[in-house]
């Protein structure tokens, strides 16, 4: 089993709004709140680590996370992660294949009881470039779970109507219901990075929407919702190799568009505004992590390894049997 503090190293720094110079209107939630206690605890431990070492370099992870924290994007780049380690992989692809089965018996058990229990529900956003193996992480991951109680919502340009509203309706009708685990295919995250990238976003529409999803992310918290959300990291070298092979096979060539072409012209556009969405909305209740995705089994590997924890931390247990059920002989 992974050790918690290394899937940690993983995690985005989280946002805290006073830190970055930010000021967010709506007051201090209660998830608003814990997200700043858990900050100064970090910052806490880490300087009383650093005075126990005499002052020495080398905090740490907590502390460099309530470090990171306070610069926002300017202090968070995906280019500190290389997207080609296999850090929580078993050692081969078979090893990896074989565990990941495994985690996923595991997550079927939890889930079972997720859906029984009813009261509280599990969403997972998948987020991540072109090619990075959204699908194929859902189809892996979850091969092993019972699909009673699971979703998959895949979402794509909002439609006219859609668009009609504010950005996060449709987003808002899709969330899980009590004993529910839902996994967002791309999600509410396309609303604010496409258009940023086309333009048609400035940058005050786009701290607006950020402040607009800490806040629904921290009402869905607050109403019972666990929030795992993993960005799929793959180099530009991998993209490429992944949008050739569909190219070059007849029977994958349908998933191959125009657009991704386009959207590779604008890489590293996309890379920045990845890393500012993340480290925007990275909280202690809605945690960003970074999977290296190169592998795909690796890549599933971590997922799972993440979802898994997640849910094994939750208060998940069969609903009391009916009395009125209690040693009945069925004729």
């Amino acid at each position: 089993m992974t050790k918690a503090s290394e899937l940690d190293d993983y995690c985005v720094p989280f946002f805290v709004p006073e830190r970055a110079g930010v000021s967010d209107p709506e007051g201090e939630t209660p998830a608003a709140r814990k997200n700043r206690k858990a900050l100064s605890k970090a910052e806490k431990k880490a300087e009383g680590e650093k005075k126990a070492d005499g002052g020495k370099k080398g905090e740490s992870s907590a502390g460099q996370k309530a470090e990171s924290s306070a610069g926002r994007a300017d202090r968070f780049s995906l280019s500190a992660y290389d997207a080609s380690l296999k850090p929580f992989s078993k050692g081969s692809k078979a090893a990896d294949l074989e565990y990941v089965a495994e985690l996923g018996v595991a997550l079927d058990r939890l889930q079972n009881r997720l859906h029984a229990q009813k009261a509280e529900r599990v969403l997972l956003v998948l987020q991540g470039m072109d090619a990075s193996g959204k699908d194929g992480t859902i189809r892996a991951v979850f091969r092993e779970v019972d699909p009673l109680g699971l979703r998959v919502v895949a979402f794509r340009q909002p439609s006219e109507y859609e668009a009609q509203h504010d950005f996060l309706w449709r987003v808002h009708a899709q969330v899980p219901a009590g004993g529910e685990l839902a996994i967002f295919n791309r999600s509410h995250y396309e609303d604010v990075l496409v258009p940023r990238i086309l333009g048609t976003l400035d940058s005050e529409e786009c701290e607006r929407r950020y402040r607009n999803i800490r806040q629904f992310e921290a009402l869905l918290a607050e109403s019972g919702t666990t929030i795992l959300k993993c960005f799929l990291h793959i180099s530009k070298d991998e993209q490429r190799s992944r949008l050739q092979a569909r190219a070059d096979d007849p029977e994958k060539q349908w998933k191959l568009d125009p657009s991704d072409i386009e959207a590779r012209k604008h890489w590293d556009d996309y890379q920045a505004a990845y890393a500012d969405a993340l480290a925007a909305t990275s909280t202690p209740y809605a945690p960003w992590y970074v999977v290296p995705a190169d592998s795909k089994s690796h890549r599933n590997v971590m997922v799972a390894e993440l979802v898994r924890r997640a849910m094994d931390a939750m208060t998940l247990a069969y609903p009391p049997v009916n009395p009125a059920m209690k040693g009945v002989k069925i004729e």
